[in-house]
């Protein structure tokens, strides 16, 4: 988390209000909830198991067996099933 000096994007007045409940503290201010990105968004991550969860599930739908897709990726039965059976 980067921190920036109030008076240098905040005007005087709005700094002199947020004084009346906080003074000399360091407060986090969320981004509104529209601007909020998915895990994995920026860095492709979220893209990549994605399209790795869709060639599971065609290979499944093409006879390949779970155990070797569990085997081949390290994940464990139960989250090659959830990946398979998931809509």
């Amino acid at each position: 988390m980067k921190y920036i000096k109030a008076s240098t994007v905040l005007p005087e007045y709005l700094i002199q209000e947020i004084q009346k409940y906080v003074q000399g503290e360091t407060i986090y201010i969320p981004k509104p909830e529209a601007s909020y990105q998915k895990w994995g968004t920026r860095s492709g991550g979220r893209k990549m198991i994605d399209e790795r969860n869709a060639m599971i599930k065609r290979s499944f739908k093409n006879g390949k067996q779970i155990p070797c897709w569990a085997e081949e990726y390290f994940l464990s039965i139960e989250t090659i099933k959830k990946i398979v059976y998931s809509n």
